[in-house]
């Protein structure tokens, strides 16, 4: 009787005893990544690593290819320098055979014949190592277009009979290395007569970097 008095003295006073609380509910477990979602940045790394795999491959590529074009540039134009000076010893060789006349050479005694002779067959064993060598000659005919690419006019003839800006006498020969020009040909041209208009000498583009 007394237990109850107790507790109802204690709600009285509100004191009375609580509930014990409720144990906490279990974590909800964490959510799955999206199937969808994971496939799609999976291709999206898989792509650039593609693409820059092809980039690396194409910037290999390149730079091969240029050292085999540096490659090819210097054993065909390393020379170019030393061609050049050797294209003045033919000009020599020529000179000295263009510097006797036909009827001097037959009048002359067999000695000077065996000179000629021998300076011909350098001259023309000269021209057959340019050849080997990717050095070629360039000599316009008479008559032939004035080409700004490959000659250089030296001076104008009047009265030739040919056409305006047309080669009437080659001055020096020119010469050529692969597609590079070392010298120009050295020429005169035909003078326009009055009225008539001159030629601009167009003609194929040759690089002359050599």
């Amino acid at each position: 009787m007394s237990d109850q008095n107790n507790e109802n003295e204690a709600a009285a006073m509100g004191t009375a005893p609580q509930p014990e609380p409720e144990t906490d509910a279990p974590a909800e477990a964490q959510a799955e990544p999206d199937p969808f979602a994971v496939l799609t940045a999976l291709q999206a790394e898989n792509a650039e690593l593609k693409d820059k795999l092809l980039r690396a491959v194409a910037e290999a590529e390149n730079v091969r290819r240029r050292a085999e074009r540096e490659k090819q540039d210097a054993a065909r134009y390393g020379a170019a320098s030393f061609a050049r000076d050797m294209v003045q010893v033919s000009d020599n060789l020529r000179r000295a055979i263009a510097a006797l006349k036909p009827e001097e050479r037959d009048a002359a005694p067999a000695t000077v014949k065996a000179l000629i002779e021998g300076v011909e067959m350098t001259e023309r064993q000269l021209l057959s190592t340019f050849e080997r060598h990717g050095i070629k000659e360039i000599t316009p005919a008479p008559g032939d277009r004035f080409d700004a690419n490959l000659h250089e006019a030296m001076f104008e003839v009047p009265g030739s009979g040919q056409p305006a800006g047309t080669v009437v006498h080659v001055v020096e020969a020119g010469y050529s290395i692969g597609d590079r020009l070392l010298r120009a040909a050295r020429v005169g041209v035909a003078k326009a007569e009055d009225g008539t208009p001159k030629p601009n000498g167009n003609g194929a583009h040759v690089d002359t970097k050599a």
